[in-house]
């Protein structure tokens, strides 16, 4: 059965990708108590990203190469990949990668299979972000030793599988690209001729959550 609910080789254009407003949000019940004082809560351990994709259209052909993809993704149904330029890279986004930026697991003598993650953190606060788009070359090491054979990372999944399972104690990390797997969060509403070129008054974008 062919799997429709997303398209793996579709990646949105990056060059309208790069204008798009938006970034993550967290859903957060407040009540507000009589004395003034709040109580909030979330069931999430993760937000969720929501872009505007319009900024950066500018021209009749782009316009018309965003509608061929809402038209592939069938609107909603199907998910692709977007590049968020604000948060892009296992390290900040104007860096280049490093094997040494992010935690990939601890060696048990026994696990093969890891899955790639990303950690934000701001003193003891922390929160862990899983990576399930990675593109590129990634960057796995154990012990700071760069993994050149013996490890492969599906690219579709994020997940990484070692040949043989690294020792108890290994430090494994790992660095390199990634995408933000998002769907269609609405209809592409109705393109206007604006002078020289079109604009589409609102290309809304939501990450999924695989």
């Amino acid at each position: 059965m062919v799997d429709t609910s997303f398209m793996n080789d579709l990646i949105f254009p990056e060059g309208i990708s790069r204008g798009s407003t938006g970034g993550p949000d967290w859903m957060v019940d407040i009540v507000e108590l009589a004395s003034g004082q709040e109580e909030r809560n979330t069931a999430w351990t993760a937000p969720l990203r929501s872009y505007d994709a319009k900024w950066a259209v500018r021209s009749h052909d782009e316009a018309y190469l965003v509608l061929q993809i809402y038209h592939a993704a069938m609107g909603s149904l199907r998910g692709f990949r977007f590049k968020d330029w604000s948060d892009y890279r296992s390290g900040p986004p104007q860096s280049a990668p490093t094997m040494l930026d992010q935690p990939l697991g601890i060696g048990d003598g026994a696990t093969t299979v890891f899955n790639l993650s990303k950690t934000y953190q701001v003193g003891a606060n922390s929160v862990v972000r899983r990576i399930n788009k990675p593109f590129g070359s990634i960057l796995v090491a154990k012990d700071g030793v760069l993994q050149s054979s013996g490890v492969s990372v599906s690219l579709p999944t994020g997940v990484v599988t070692f040949a043989a399972a690294p020792g108890v104690g290994k430090v494994l990390t790992w660095g390199g690209q990634f995408h933000v797997p998002v769907r269609f969060d609405g209809k592409l509403n109705q393109i206007e001729l604006q002078g020289s070129y079109e604009s589409i008054p609102s290309i809304p974008l939501k990450e999924l959550r695989l």
